[in-house]
């Protein structure tokens, strides 16, 4: 006690605070061992001597080990200098997962953890195998020589070294080579019959001006070397060759050519509504590769400086998110998944979509700079993969580096085939339901999909599973029954308790003033209603139901249409300058916008100023021109897939999105009857019914 009460009396402002950010610093990072955190300047020393840092790493290492020897360790200095070495150490400098791909196991990956993928599953592959076809490539190498010797030794020398090699006798020879494809590296000799090599290096570099070229000569002088130098030449070796200098040669041009084959293509952005597979799809993507996943959200990141650190100066400072991931990771090559980028925040000090510019770019991003580490650090192996629901919120600067994936929610038969082969197997296992394991009858899991969901993925329905697996393991446990051997559609209800949704939202029938339409959000495809009311006024039109300004426009073009052709339409009678017309969405809460609701509006329009009632089982989605034709929409899955869960028999769609059906037709086999029209009058003559009143007593009775 007496020896503790000493020591708190000596102590100093300046211990305290290098104690306490020791301390901190434990918390933060994990796998730094107490015993590190004591480690004297020498320890240190040798650490950095075996790591095999870069070189700037190295020197900025050392720089601060020798600040700590001249530094009292019980100043908050010496505790930063102590953080800012380990953390260098830690990094992945060189740390790479081992090049390891079969794209035919990469298919079987997919396969055997997702279903329903479609087009996605073979966009993922595809790019899967322009990775590992441009990491594998060897390196191409052409000797020219008019010696054989000399010819034969030097394809040898450098195919032992696992490059691929051709030869040629003189330099026209060589110049055919390069018909139809192309060099990495020529070594030439430079005296030669026909055309020398100084006259081979000037054709090379206007027939392949990225092929770097070695020029060999037994007879070397100042001014030959000169002007193989000017011409473009990289090195200039004398005969006879030393072979060590010829590899050193060769490995230095080929070391800076290996960033020809990383992937210039725009980065992978999963995009799609909430639980249709994005991130189980970058896990996929790590697996067939054998790298590690590193998952980061930005939902709702704010500060630049959480991605790109804190530098030094301030207290407290610490790595950005990116190399905190890596130092997870422990490679410099893990697949990187940027989740939720859509979700980003922005405030008036910084713009984290800044950041991600650099970040993304691949070229820049083999020299991303830290603010904590203040050292570029190589990311140009990293493999990143983006997810959002919705573009629309996203930066263009940023949208322009990456390549939109779509992925679409999952149709009733897909739903039941990924709870029948992933879903259900899981939650009967975390649940302890395997001995024996319940059978879920396919119509009893189709009554889930049906009945307890509403949904474009299938997270709700692995909840509601969940809830079942909850259930029978309760019945089991409190020795009501044993497990069952099968559960059927009935069963499932008994336990599940009365349907949440009902599917049949349409409900058939007819209605004056009420059109059924089809959007598409970040949540997948959704059903909506159109409802129009006229009154005595002055020509008002009255919007409501939380619409954004794109949909405010399309119920103004709509009107505007029906008011220019009031013949085409029955509309002749009708008093428009002495009428207000109110249009409404429910779910006012919900915002809404988009102009895919041009056509339902004008549908739900004639339907009450001309007293047509129109069917509630035909939904409508399409952007109305002026002039009255229908233009192409987004999301057609998600409509169309909606529009049969929410039981409409007949779905109308733009002309122009025949290509998206027929895509739609390929994968989906029970679909509702999908009519393709080029206007809206095609599109009004499906969906309303003859007039049952005068259309002057249809405008005014509303």
């Amino acid at each position: 006690m007496q020896h503790q009460s000493r020591m708190q009396q000596t102590a100093t402002p300046g211990m305290e605070v290098a104690n306490g950010m020791i301390f901190f610093r434990k918390l933060i990072e994990p796998g730094c061992a107490p015993e590190e955190t004591a480690e004297d300047p020498t320890t240190l020393r040798g650490k950095v001597a075996a790591a095999k840092l870069p070189e700037d790493a190295q020197r900025a290492a050392e720089a601060e080990i020798a600040r700590m020897e001249k530094t009292d360790p019980s100043v908050a200095e010496y505790a930063i200098a102590l953080g800012y070495v380990e953390c260098l150490l830690s990094l992945p400098w060189s740390d790479m997962a081992p090049a390891s791909f079969d794209l035919h196991g990469a298919a079987r990956v997919f396969d055997a953890s997702h279903a329903g993928l479609g087009q996605v599953r073979e966009r993922v592959l595809e790019h899967l195998a322009a990775h590992a076809l441009g990491a594998s490539r060897p390196f191409s190498l052409l000797v020219v020589d008019d010696e054989p010797i000399a010819r034969a030794n030097l394809e040898l020398v450098l195919r032992r070294e696992g490059h691929h090699v051709e030869v040629a006798a003189n330099g026209e020879e060589a110049l055919r080579r390069f018909d139809g494809q192309e060099f990495d590296l020529v070594v030439s000799d430079l005296k030669m019959d026909t055309m020398d090599g100084q006259q081979l290096l000037e054709a090379i570099r206007e027939r392949s001006p990225e092929t770097q070229c070695i020029i060999v000569t037994g007879f070397a002088t100042v001014d030959s070397a000169v002007r193989a130098m000017r011409s473009g030449a990289v090195h200039y070796l004398t005969k006879p060759i030393d072979l060590d200098d010829l590899r050193a040669a060769v490995a230095d041009v080929l070391r800076g050519r290996r960033a020809r084959y990383r992937m210039r293509a725009p980065l992978l952005c999963f995009v799609g509504p909430p639980g249709v597979g994005k991130t189980s799809v970058g896990q996929a993507i790590a697996k067939a590769m054998n790298r590690p996943f590193v998952r980061l959200s930005l939902a709702d990141l704010r500060d630049e400086a959480e991605l790109r650190g804190h530098r030094r100066t301030y207290a407290g400072a610490m790595p950005g998110r990116i190399m905190q991931a890596l130092r997870t990771a422990g490679v410099r090559n893990p697949v990187f998944m940027l989740d939720e980028m859509d979700k980003m925040g922005q405030d008036a000090r910084s713009d984290p979509a800044m950041a991600l510019l650099e970040l993304l770019d691949p070229e820049q991003n083999d020299r991303f700079l830290d603010r904590y580490v203040d050292l570029p650090f190589d990311l140009s192996e990293v493999m990143f993969i983006a997810t959002a629901n919705d573009t629309s919120r996203m930066r263009g600067p940023l949208l322009d580096r990456l390549e939109v994936v779509p992925f679409a929610g999952y149709s009733e038969d897909e739903k039941a085939d990924i709870a029948s082969r992933f879903l259900l197997p899981r939650q009967l296992r975390e649940h302890g339901l395997v001995h024996p394991r319940p059978v879920v009858a396919d119509e009893a899991l189709r009554r889930i999909v049906r009945d307890y969901t509403d949904e474009a993925g299938v997270r709700g329905l692995e909840r509601e599973l969940a809830r079942l697996c909850r259930k029978l393991a309760r019945l089991h446990m409190e020795g009501h029954a044993p497990l069952p051997a099968g559960l059927d559609a009935e069963q499932v209800t008994a336990l599940l308790g009365p349907a949440r949704y009902n599917h049949d939202r349409t409900g058939g029938g007819q209605h004056t003033g009420r059109a059924t339409g089809l959007v598409w959000s970040e949540k997948g495809g959704e059903v909506i209603f159109v409802e129009v009311s006229t009154m005595g006024g002055s020509g008002q039109l009255i919007l409501t139901g939380s619409l954004g300004d794109v949909l405010k426009e399309s119920a103004r073009i709509a009107l505007s249409h029906l008011r220019s052709t009031p013949d085409v339409f029955g509309l002749r009678a009708v008093p428009f300058d002495r009428l207000d017309i109110h249009i409404h969405i429910p779910a006012g809460d919900v915002a809404k916008d988009g102009p895919s609701a041009g056509v339902t509006i004008a549908a739900a329009l004639v339907s009450r100023l001309a007293g047509r009632p129109a069917r509630a089982d035909v939904a409508l989605s399409g952007e109305l021109s002026l002039g009255g034709s229908l233009l192409p929409v987004s999301g057609i899955r998600e409509k169309v897939l909606a529009a049969a869960r929410g039981g409409a028999r007949t779905v109308i769609l733009p002309r122009a999105n025949a290509p998206d059906v027929a895509n739609l037709r390929a994968t989906v086999q029970r679909l509702p009857r999908i009519e393709l029209v080029g206007s809206v009058s095609d599109a009004l003559e499906i969906v309303l019914a003859p007039a049952a009143q005068p259309a002057t007593k249809g405008g005014l009775d509303a």
